[in-house]
């Protein structure tokens, strides 16, 4: 996984609004991505809810916050629509900047091992560089988490 410094990778993604979004676009302004597994499944529906919630903070910030996971576009315009998730969710199907992070990554879940992402958010700064990390992300108050620490807490 990508660390503090590092440079964020290149990507071109396309939203469930079917914007697209790169990194180019983004330069000059800090945003916040985070990557959970699957739409739809209670703890990313949780973490997606929550970021949801806080959004007016996020932007009083000037701090975009979008959600990363590998499902279709279809399946992010009907998560989103079903909660009401007003922020950019990225459709990565073919890895393009999950495995170049290293959130797609080998998991175990009852002893089986399976290749799929790790939950985790970065924040990235104006310069294009990681400013922060969570790799391993508990749901549950993540995004008031991620929160505190962009106003500095």
């Amino acid at each position: 996984m990508l660390q503090v410094g590092d440079g964020f990778p290149p990507f071109d993604l396309a939203a469930q609004t079917g914007e697209r979004f790169t990194q180019q676009d983004l330069l000059g302004q800090r945003y916040v991505m985070f990557f959970y597994p699957k739409d739809n499944t209670p703890a990313c529906t949780q973490e997606a809810c929550e970021f949801r919630d806080l959004r007016a903070a996020f932007v009083a910030l000037s701090v975009q916050v979008f959600g990363v996971s590998a499902d279709l576009m279809a399946a992010h315009q009907r998560f989103a629509k079903k909660f009401d998730l007003s922020y950019p969710l990225l459709s990565d199907p073919d890895h393009l900047l999950l495995e170049p992070l290293g959130v797609w990554a080998q998991k175990k879940l009852y002893g089986r091992e399976y290749l799929g992402i790790v939950r985790s958010t970065f924040v990235v700064g104006s310069d294009g560089r990681i400013e922060y990390v969570w790799p391993k992300v508990r749901a549950k108050g993540h995004a008031e988490e991620v929160l505190a620490y962009l106003r500095g807490g």
